[in-house]
């Protein structure tokens, strides 16, 4: 399996609502190229109604199979970078859980409805790191619709001539 892997930073918001039911809602904002040497949960920046931590670095990486969606996902005339954050018992709340450039893997993490998705632009470093794999290992493959086998009426069921439903259906 042809696969790698690069190290991104992950920044989160947590922003002050005025909701009568959730006092803050946790927000990813940014993803940058490499690691800092600060540690995860670090306040990088407070200003009147939010906070923003660095939430840790990520190993993002880039699977030979899904060539197709990173090109797509280049192409796209906004590249993005999908995040998700997962609740969590530990302070503060919330984990980092994913990052990908799938956007079919991005699409996906939407289903259990519990994370928080954001899709936010892709550094200009991992664009380029992206675009060089995708270059290296994308095969095209062609779309072949398949044909439906064709019915065989001998197959279906049928009752002998004039008897009517069966018994256990009277």
């Amino acid at each position: 399996m042809i696969r790698e892997t690069m190290e991104v930073a992950v920044f989160v918001e947590r922003r002050k609502l005025k909701n009568p039911w959730i006092d803050h809602a946790w927000m990813p904002v940014s993803v940058v190229a490499g690691v800092p040497s600060a540690e995860p949960w670090t306040i990088v920046e407070e200003r009147p109604g939010a906070v923003r931590f660095y939430a840790g670095p990520f190993r993002l990486e880039f699977f030979g199979a899904d060539t197709g969606t990173y090109r797509d996902n280049l192409l796209s005339g906004r590249p993005s970078l999908w995040v998700a954050l997962r609740p969590s018992n530990s302070p503060p709340g919330v984990a980092l859980y994913k990052v990908t450039a799938d956007s079919a893997e991005g699409e996906a993490l939407t289903e259990p409805g519990t994370d928080i998705i954001e899709a936010l632009p892709m550094p200009a470093a991992v664009q380029a790191r992206l675009a060089a794999f995708v270059q290296a290992h994308h095969v095209e493959r062609p779309f072949v619709k398949r044909k439906r086998d064709e019915a065989d009426p001998k197959a279906m069921a049928t009752r002998p001539p004039g008897r009517g439903k069966p018994e256990e259906d009277r």
